[in-house]
This record gives structure tokens, sequence and C-alpha cells, in this order.
């Protein structure tokens, strides 16, 4: 075994399983060379809070000093921090609010004001920049899955655009290759004519998560994974979809249990209940479940460094 084969890995049977796969997923022909990773809280940090939400809530915070805001019960709970609240409305109503505040403006625009604040934004508690809370382990298997000819996806519950705008920057994955949930869109033309592309308030399908990143990877990606990584419920579809393809194939957990480096908690669902927790489910079903504190060596890539 290499050493310097996924150096963030500690040792043990979660290594020896990724090395194993690596190593068989040469034997694969290279068109079904398929992975299909979860964003949030499988290839970046997602607590305190999702980063698409801090996102839109920097945004709401700039809006409400304008004349003519007007407040809602959900952008009042999110200005007043008041978790309570936001508990009662659900992520899912408060999420709907929120992507008003980008209604009627370009693809062109959107991504650029996501990159604009990713490039400033820092995490409230780690004390890092947003765009280096990305797991270091996870971008050392997308680079060793790459040099096997692996097709590196993007399947998450987060927004679609919001995704691809750091996509190619964060894990060199292209935005055509991210999966997520659909904003609508509206054809106008200007008043010279011209077709323009612009943003509604609503969403085009319904929230990425469970069963629905199975059909929207068959639909948008066409083409079924043989290595899927997630970390929540709303991943357990897919990941139970590539164990059960003809091997070699790879379910990966990440459970976070390591509350000194990073934080330690269940990943669930925001959509649906889910009838038993994640791990037990990827404990039960014989996937490969990553410890956080003990198969990472490192968490987080320098923040000084270039990667």
């Amino acid at each position: 075994m290499p050493d310097d084969l996924l150096p963030s890995w500690r040792p043990g049977p979660t290594r020896d399983a990724l090395v194993a796969f690596l190593d068989d997923v040469l034997d694969v022909p290279t068109e079904e060379r398929v992975a299909c990773l979860d964003n949030d809280g499988t290839l970046w940090c997602e607590r305190p809070s999702y980063v698409q939400l801090d996102f839109f809530v920097d945004a709401l915070r700039s809006r409400a000093s304008e004349p003519d805001f007007v407040h809602t019960p959900e952008f009042d709970a999110l200005l007043g921090n008041d978790a309570a609240a936001m508990g009662e409305l659900g992520l899912e109503r408060i999420a709907l609010a929120l992507t008003s505040l980008c209604q009627g403006i370009s693809p062109e625009e959107f991504t650029s004001r996501v990159r604009a604040f990713m490039s400033d934004a820092q995490h409230p508690t780690l004390g890092r920049p947003l765009l280096r809370n990305v797991y270091l382990p996870m971008l050392e298997l997308i680079d060793e899955l790459r040099r096997r000819d692996v097709t590196v996806t993007i399947v998450t519950g987060g927004g679609t655009e919001f995704v691809r705008a750091v996509s190619q920057q964060l894990y060199g994955v292209p935005p055509e290759a991210v999966v997520g949930t659909l904003i609508g869109y509206e054809l106008v033309r200007g008043e010279d004519g011209a077709p323009r592309l612009l943003r509604t308030g609503r969403p085009a399908a319904a929230a990425n998560e469970g069963e629905a990143k199975v059909s929207n990877i068959q639909s948008q990606l066409g083409r079924r994974p043989i290595l899927v990584a997630g970390n929540s419920g709303g991943d357990r579809e897919m990941l139970e979809w590539a164990a059960s393809g003809p091997g070699p194939t790879l379910a990966l957990l990440i459970d976070h249990d390591d509350a000194e480096r990073e934080f330690a908690y269940v990943s669930r669902a925001e959509t649906f209940a889910e009838p038993e927790p994640i791990t037990e489910v990827g404990a039960r079903l014989g996937w490969t479940v990553v410890s956080m504190a003990t198969d990472w060596e490192t968490v987080f890539p320098s923040v000084t460094s270039e990667r």
C-alpha cells in the first residue's frame, strides 16, 4: 500500500476499503466509472448552518436596510436569529422565502454574487475562510478517482446554481456535473428584443433529497454511480443504489463524530422524517462508515496552502 496514497486517511479498515476500491475500479470500463458525492457535510462543513443559508442571510441583511423591504415571518425570524421561530417555520419554508431575494437576476449575476460572498466569508466558529472549509481527505479521494479516470460529480440537496458557482474552484467539478435542487427560470426579452434568462423565486422541482437524488442522477447524468459518498438520511437512497449495483461498488458514509476538530452530530434529511439514524443504516447495510475522529488524520487543508 503506497504511503503517499490518501495521506490524510489513517491506516485502518476504512482506508483499506478505499484503497481496495481504487485498485478494483481499474477493471471497470471507463464509461462506467462514475462517482456521485454529496456536498454539505460530505465535501465541506455544514455546521452550525448551511453555507448556502449563510449566503442568503447575508443578502437578506443587505436588503433589509432598503426602504421597500417587505417583512415576512421568515425574514423576521432570520434577522432576529429566532431559533424557535425558524424551527416552527421549517428550513424548507425559509429556503423558499430566501430564493425571492435573487428573483429577476441573470444566472451570471447570481454566480458572481455567490463567488463574491465565498471569497470573503469566514466560518462563524472555526475561524477559517469558507473556501478552506472543505475536507482534505475527500479532496485526496477525488484526486485519486480522477487519476483512475473516474468521472466525479456532485449530487447535493443544495441549490444547483449555488454549488455550480464554486464547484470547479473547490473540487475541479464542472458546473454540468452538479445535480442539485433546481430553481426556475423564465425567458424574457429586453427592449431590443434580445432574449434574457432570469431567475424566478420558485423551485423548478422538489428538493433534491432521498429518492429524488437517484431519479435526478439518471435524468441529468444518465449514468449509474459505482461510488457514492454522503452523510445524511437524504443520501440514503443513492448510497443504497450504488451499493446494490454490480461490483466493484463503494457506499461511503461520513460520520460526524469529531467535536474537537469539527462537530459531533448525526446528519438528518431536511425535507422528510427518517425511520432510523443514517449511521445505524450504514452499519446495518455494511457500508463503509468513515469516522472523522478515527479515520482522518487531518480534517481541513491548511489555511495558507494552495489546496
